[in-house]
């Protein structure tokens, strides 16, 4: 009876082999000729298969492995033999990958693989958050470690050293703050592992989030964003980003992906960002007065990113620095303008409401408000925006261009073309 059954077993192994080899998954070793009398080994796959990364038909593989095309003497015919035995040992390990990808057989090869390798090549996906947390990793596994080590009591050794780690460039402490964003972000990789068959486990149903803490919400007020507006920065580019985020209430990572073909025409009049979010993955549509434009410098022949050369890593020190220097003491970071901009439109009238929708807009019916609810100015909004008025002719960045942008959004939202 066993023996009947491992005969079974035997013609169902060869069936699948077979079934695999009809649907042109072949991998045969192939050479071709090369300068000097020599060979190159090579794999042709047929009818290709598709690489999971880059989406390309892969049809041959190079192997870099030469032999002799004529060997002359024992040595060479040694030699021949050898690397021959290497390039068919790839050959079946290739195919055996094929057979694992197709029939859910876990590949081993895959496990031994070096995943620290596997992430760097991730970064040009993702935002400078997943560098830092690449670093972090790289120094809690002193770089080295393979998919087969990622598992849950790995994974949480990391949180806990993320919770007491130093800065990568400062002998400061990372926020609790910090660590929770890093996490999650570390998280959002074994879900990618996970669902790319890189790992086994689907870890993170074990794994605990890091809550964050409250913090203060700083803000600039007007009379803040005169002295910043006013104060030199080191990194002019850096400037440049954070008083556009003051006007348009756009996240870092969206100013570090923003590019000139996502600021398109607007349906109730000027320009928009269009964009996709790199936090929420949800379209945006945010409109922008033509003093921000000038701001950037704005011009439709213009093509890439729009803040060319800007990095992450500025909104810390170089940013912190420049914030000292205009004799501001809050603790400003990033976001905190994209609560400056928010605060500003309150204090000018501006309905909670309608803040909230100007950057949820889309860019054919631009608001759900009517004419009643739109944006309106109360008398207190109009003594800020006098203020915002006062000329300052010696600086390149004139908050007039915050007074005109409050009303360039007021007038969008008061325009009968608002209206549903």
């Amino acid at each position: 009876m066993s023996s009947h059954y491992g005969h079974l077993q035997q013609i169902k192994y060869k069936l699948i082999i077979i079934v695999t080899m009809l649907e042109c998954k072949t991998v045969t070793l192939r050479t071709r000729p090369l300068k000097h009398g020599m060979l190159s080994f090579y794999l042709d796959y047929y009818p290709g298969y598709r690489d999971q990364e880059t989406m390309k038909t892969i049809r041959h593989e190079g192997l870099n492995i030469y032999i002799y095309a004529n060997p002359k003497n024992e040595r060479e015919r040694n030699f021949n033999a050898t690397m021959s035995e290497k390039a068919e040992a790839i050959r079946c390990r290739r195919f055996e990958s094929i057979v694992n990808d197709r029939y859910d057989f876990f590949d081993r090869h895959k496990l031994k693989a070096d995943f620290l390798e596997y992430y760097r090549k991730q970064l040009r996906k993702h935002d400078q958050k997943w560098e830092f947390v690449y670093h972090h990793f790289y120094n809690f596994v002193h770089g080295k470690c393979t998919f087969e080590e990622i598992d849950i009591d790995l994974c949480n050794k990391f949180r806990e050293y993320l919770l007491n780690a130093k800065q990568l460039r400062r002998d400061d402490r990372i926020s609790k703050n910090s660590a929770s964003g890093y996490w999650s972000t570390f998280r959002g990789l074994l879900k990618i592992l996970y669902r790319n068959r890189l790992i086994k486990t689907n870890i993170n149903d074990f794994l605990d989030k890091i809550e964050t803490e409250d913090t203060p919400k700083d803000y600039l007020s007007v009379e803040e964003l005169y002295k910043l507006a006013e104060t030199p920065c080191k990194k002019p580019i850096l400037k440049t980003a954070a008083l556009f985020s003051c006007l348009t209430s756009l996240r870092i990572s969206d100013i570090l992906s923003l590019q000139w073909h996502e600021i398109v025409d607007f349906a109730a009049g000027g320009k928009c960002v269009h964009t996709i979010t790199q936090k929420t993955k949800t379209e945006d549509i945010i409109p922008i007065s033509d003093e921000a434009l000038q701001l950037i410098g704005y011009s439709p022949e213009k093509t890439g990113f729009v803040f060319k050369g800007l990095k992450r890593s500025w909104t810390q020190h170089p940013m912190k620095e420049w914030i000292r220097e205009a004799g501001i003491t809050k603790n400003i970071t990033f976001h905190s303008y994209r609560r400056t901009y928010a605060t500003l439109q309150g204090a000018a009238g501006t309905c909670i409401k309608a803040i909230f929708a100007s950057s949820k807009l889309s860019k054919d019916q631009p608001s759900k408000y009517t004419t009643t609810q739109s944006l309106s100015f109360s008398s207190s909004s109009f003594k800020i925006l006098r203020i915002l008025d006062l000329p300052h002719p010696q600086s390149p960045y004139s908050p007039i261009v915050i007074g005109k942008f409050f009303s360039f959004v007021t007038t969008s939202f008061n325009n009968d073309a608002w209206t549903k």
